[in-house]
């Protein structure tokens, strides 16, 4: 979890120390009077929001009263709350700890706010403030490099986050300089950078920063106007996150991308399939830590579903990037964005154009590529000495046929047929070729084999089983990446898209993807490793399977329900149930997973009858697609056959857990209507015997009594059995009224769990039924369950 999750969860002060130890991987710790104490930090922690000048107080009284014993003091003091945090190099404070004006209380919790008025003057001017909501990452780089390298270090500005600075500048500077046209703010950004606090580094701009009484003017020459801040809060919070001036090597080239800034709204940016900016920043940070620091210098940056231009906002050096789009009026809107001065902007139909019909790459038949782009696509496949390297962005549809997720959300019947389509269906890739998002990566592998890819998109292609022929095909080396919730893309559904970089250069299979997961807003929440496996390895291929050779049968959509489905079904001769377990991911595993008397065709299918010989199988397989709830971060986890051998008793448990579970959807019923004829259900899962419940006649199966007879069961599991069979107990001493005998078909002895839970809770107007203790007993068998999933490796942990 992220150190702003962390703290928004404290609930007292020992929580927000906690917390701040855990994220900056604190060692050698000791709480004390000083609330955090190392070697070489000493940390002030408040529960509620407190102001740093109050705080550095306190901790420079204990910082005094440790000096005067003659004992080591560190070289850096920290404050912090559960809202920021403040970092100072003790050097800075020694002057106060001497001066005789000041008088110092003999504790620290006695330190008030007159004294912080008193060292106000010496302390604010350096102590580097971090809001935790937007400067998290730099606040822990900042702590850290001060623990390693014995000074706090300031990020410098380069090529590489020259946008993003200046986006954050805007923020905390600009706006308080009274600024009318939003144009006007990067010449005052690069006077302000170019500038090194007592000197100007570059004495030619048209505005140059003075200092009149310690506090900055700008003096905008040609027009004789200057600028005041209305308030220096956020200007010395910048620039004591921030080094001044950039490097020599980087002035003249970041002055020469002036023009392109300005200050980013979301909302100019949301087009057909909308990238947030503040996760294009977690991008390039990504792509940064990947590339190199200076890859927007070194990479040619082809995004061929640019859109508005998202991906490329936060571009340094556009003179490298190539954006085209499916819609010239994406190709109008970009066109017309100073943001994107220098980049060559063109109409392009990624999944058409020039495909001829063979499944070549013929870029003559429209014309539209340009030539600079066609010559670095040359020069990279023969890697030229000399050629750069091809980077490709994309943030691509993620819509397949059929599905309402893509442009606008519409249902997208027929989206896939394309000419890569076409090619890879002859490359019989199967469900992949549907895809759109997939079908880029197609194209890439064919068209730009050497380059880089940088994508962000779901992670079927990573790990779904409908993908392992793709995955045969497409090959690459895994560099890098990042999670991030869907929500963060307003997309319905919440599920991980991944921002995963490779080197297609590199034809290595697709092993486990380890990532950072992000939450909607950029934080970090957790780490995340998407396991790679052939479908020979999934849960959902180690049940044994009973090929059905009976009769016709009813098929259902629920447990009482005929199903409309028009294709009939046979029954296997023997068979006691029937096991619906749909795809096999967590996705699908918590609406897909049920027990029914017969075949079920609800959703996509799948499934298997029960037969004696697989019943144990199937109750494992039952329980743990049902134990685990998915989330936006592991719905896309698969299921696996497990990895250690699997006891009597959890396979025990497990039978008991499906048995009393909400969609054991077995039932005894007369009177279902379908295909023309009346059709009734025989229920085998009623794991008592008519005398056990009390009921007046005889049931049509004991199978499951049968079935269970001699096996020993866990405590937890036979509190469950005992509460469940005083439920069925009250259920059989019930007359119901006429309503609910109909609704539930009760006019049969042998009513499953499904009609008993129903029925007792449609009655309960009339008769009070406590269903409390059995939910109780079924918590516990759940909550000793639960880690075992994990620890049999039916899911990675």
């Amino acid at each position: 979890m992220s150190l702003q999750t962390d703290l928004a969860q404290a609930k007292t002060e020992e929580d927000v120390k906690d917390a701040y130890i855990k994220a900056l991987g604190l060692k050698g710790v000791n709480k004390g009077l000083v609330d955090i104490q190392t070697l070489e930090i000493w940390f002030e922690a408040k529960e509620a929001p407190t102001p740093p000048l109050l705080m550095f107080a306190q901790l420079l009284t204990y910082v005094r009263a440790a000096r005067k014993r003659g004992e080591p003091i560190p070289g850096f003091l920290c404050v912090m709350d559960r809202e920021k945090a403040a970092l100072l190099a003790t050097e800075h404070a020694l002057p106060l700890l001497t001066d005789r004006s000041i008088v110092w209380p003999k504790s620290g919790s006695a330190a008030d706010r007159a004294l912080a008025a008193r060292i106000a003057p010496t302390i604010e001017t350096h102590f580097i403030l971090y809001q935790i909501d937007g400067y998290e990452a730099e606040f822990i780089k900042a702590t850290k490099d001060a623990i390693s390298e014995g000074r706090i270090i300031r990020t410098p500005i380069t090529p590489d986050n020259l946008r993003q600075v200046f986006d954050k500048w805007v923020g905390m500077v600009g706006v308080e300089l009274g600024v009318t046209d939003e144009a006007d703010y990067a010449v005052l950004f690069f006077a302000d950078i170019m500038h090194d606090g007592h000197n100007e580094a570059m004495n030619n701009l048209s505005v140059r920063l003075l200092f009149s009484g310690g506090k900055p003017v700008f003096l905008w020459q040609e027009r004789g106007e200057t600028y005041e801040l209305a308030s220096e809060r956020g200007y010395r919070n910048f620039w004591n996150i921030y080094h001044r001036p950039p490097e020599k090597d980087h002035r003249r080239y970041l002055l020469e991308r002036r023009d392109s800034l300005l200050p980013m709204d979301d909302q100019k940016f949301k087009g057909a399939f909308y990238t947030p900016l503040h996760i294009v920043d977690k991008a390039y940070d990504q792509l940064t830590a990947t590339l190199g620091a200076n890859w927007q210098k070194k990479y040619i940056v082809w995004d061929m579903c640019a859109g508005v231009g998202n991906l490329e906002a936060k571009h340094s050096n556009l003179r490298n990037v190539y954006m085209s789009t499916l819609d010239a009026e994406d190709v109008t809107i970009m066109r017309s964005n100073p943001a994107f001065a220098g980049a060559e902007i063109f109409q392009y139909d990624y999944l058409n154009d020039d495909v001829d019909d063979f499944g070549q790459i013929d870029y003559a038949l429209s014309g539209k590529l340009p030539a600079g782009l066609r010559k670095a696509i040359a020069d990279a496949k023969e890697e030229k000495k000399g050629a750069k390297p091809i980077l490709v962005l994309i943030n691509p549809p993620y819509a397949e046929s059929g599905s309402g997720i893509g442009k606008g959300g519409e249902n997208k019947i027929g989206v896939e047929k394309t000419r890569i389509n076409g090619w890879m269906r002859e490359l019989d890739l199967g469900f992949a070729s549907k895809e759109l998002f997939v079908q880029f990566l197609v194209r890439t592998r064919e068209e730009l084999p050497t380059a880089k890819l940088a994508m962000f998109s779901k992670l079927k292609y990573v790990n779904a089983p409908n993908f392992e022929k793709f995955r045969s095909l497409w090959k690459a080396k895994y560099l890098g990446g990042f999670t991030v919730h869907s929500r963060a893309f307003e997309l319905k559904g919440e599920f991980p898209i991944g921002f995963l970089v490779w080197d297609q250069k590199v034809k290595e299979p697709i092993r486990d993807i380890s990532t950072e997961a992000l939450d909607r807003n950029g934080f970090l929440v957790a780490e995340k490793t998407f396991t790679v496996r052939p479908k020979s390895q999934f849960l959902n291929a180690w049940i044994s399977q009973s090929k059905a050779k009976g009769e016709l049968t009813i098929p259902l959509s629920n447990a009482l329900t005929p199903s409309r489905n028009p294709r009939k079904k046979l029954r296997f001769d023997g068979a006691v149930g029937y096991l619906f377990a749909g795809n096999n991911d967590l996705q699908n595993a918590s609406t897909g997973t049920l027990l029914a008397s017969s075949i079920y065709t609800g959703r996509n299918g799948g499934g298997v009858w029960l037969t004696p010989e697989n019943l144990s199988q199937a109750a494992v397989v039952f329980s743990v697609r049902r134990l685990i709830k998915p989330t936006w971060l592991n719905d896309r986890d698969q299921f696996l056959q497990p990895s250690q051998p699997l006891t009597d008793t959890f396979k025990s448990d497990c039978l008991v857990w499906m048995l009393f579970n909400g969609s054991n959807l077995t039932a005894g019923a007369d009177g279902l209507h379908w295909n023309g004829d009346d059709w009734s259900l025989t229920n085998h899962f009623i794991p008592f015997t008519e005398a056990q419940v009390g009921a007046n006649a005889r049931f049509e199966s004991d199978f499951m009594v049968q079935y269970m007879d001699g096996m020993a069961f866990s405590p937890q599991a036979q509190a469950v059995l005992d509460e469940g069979r005083r439920l069925f107990q009250r259920f059989h001493a019930i007359s119901f009224p006429n309503k609910i005998r109909q609704d539930f078909k009760l006019g049969r002895p042998d009513a499953g769990w499904y009609q008993v839970r129903r029925a007792l809770k449609a009655n309960g107007d009339t008769e009070l039924i406590d269903f409390d203790p059995f939910e109780a007993a079924y918590a516990n068998l759940t909550t000793k369950l639960r880690p075992q999933v994990f620890e049999l490796g039916f899911l990675p942990n």
